[in-house]
């Protein structure tokens, strides 16, 4: 049985890693759309934490942080900003609990960082086509989403590779 100071330590540093995610998710949501991409498509920072959390504490802290992040894009930015980041962070957690807590698995940290990148897109994508009745934005969208996320998977899954040995340090 854990002490209650293990157990408040590691509530402690999951708040922690859940502010972090709240900070990351704010100050990409005031970068400017880049000439060329999608509008509204950011290199997901803030998804490292999650992964992060997925790696080292496993589903219900990663799940934990992404409803945080969910509710402040919400509280934030509304309704319709919630549902995406809730809808593309459920499925981009699913990916990353299941593809970094399985150890068979060795595709490296860009690679799932690709691959979260994807499923976060993907559940965006949904949304988006199910709030605004047009499903054609799979055709004409999707596509580039899934450059996009290409581009910040690597970006995101070497960003983790390089700070996971720092974060190792407050478990």
């Amino acid at each position: 049985m854990k002490s209650r100071s293990t157990a408040a330590k590691r509530a402690a540093v999951i708040g922690i890693m859940g502010a972090l995610a709240i900070a990351l998710s704010y100050l990409e949501s005031l970068i400017p759309a880049f000439p060329g991409f999608p509008p509204g498509a950011k290199p997901g920072l803030s998804n490292i934490i999650m992964m992060f959390a997925a790696e080292s504490w496993g589903i219900a802290d990663a799940f934990f942080i992404t409803l945080l992040k969910a509710g402040f894009a919400g509280l934030t930015r509304g309704f319709t900003a919630m549902m995406m980041s809730l809808s593309g962070g459920l499925l981009s957690t699913c990916a990353a609990c299941i593809l970094l807590r399985n150890k068979r698995i060795k595709i490296g940290y860009i690679g799932i960082g690709i691959i979260c990148a994807v499923c976060h897109n993907t559940g965006q994508l949904i949304t988006a086509c199910l709030i605004s009745g047009t499903f054609s934005l799979v055709i004409g969208y999707g596509p580039w989403l899934l450059l996009f996320a290409a581009v910040t998977g690597s970006l995101t899954g070497t960003v983790l590779k390089f700070v996971t040995p720092a974060l190792q340090r407050l478990k």
